[in-house]
């Protein structure tokens, strides 16, 4: 049985390297900037039920800190 990913709370971003790292998604924060929360760690697969993101939508103090792992 597959599990989902905790009621879209959490997205995978993929980089441009190839990996994915974990994010945390906060609903209730308006702006872009604060609104995403890098979990980490970077992994190679994620996993088959989760909702991926490519970089380039999020805002770019996101992108370094997914980097930064």
């Amino acid at each position: 049985m597959a599990m989902g990913l905790k009621h879209k709370k959490y997205i995978y971003v993929k980089r441009a390297d190839g990996g994915f790292v974990k994010v945390r998604v906060l609903k209730s924060r308006q702006e872009d900037e604060s609104k995403y929360v890098v979990i980490g760690p970077k992994v190679i697969r994620p996993p088959p039920t989760a909702v991926i993101v490519n970089e380039e939508g999020l805002p770019e103090s996101v992108k370094k800190e997914l980097y930064n792992l």
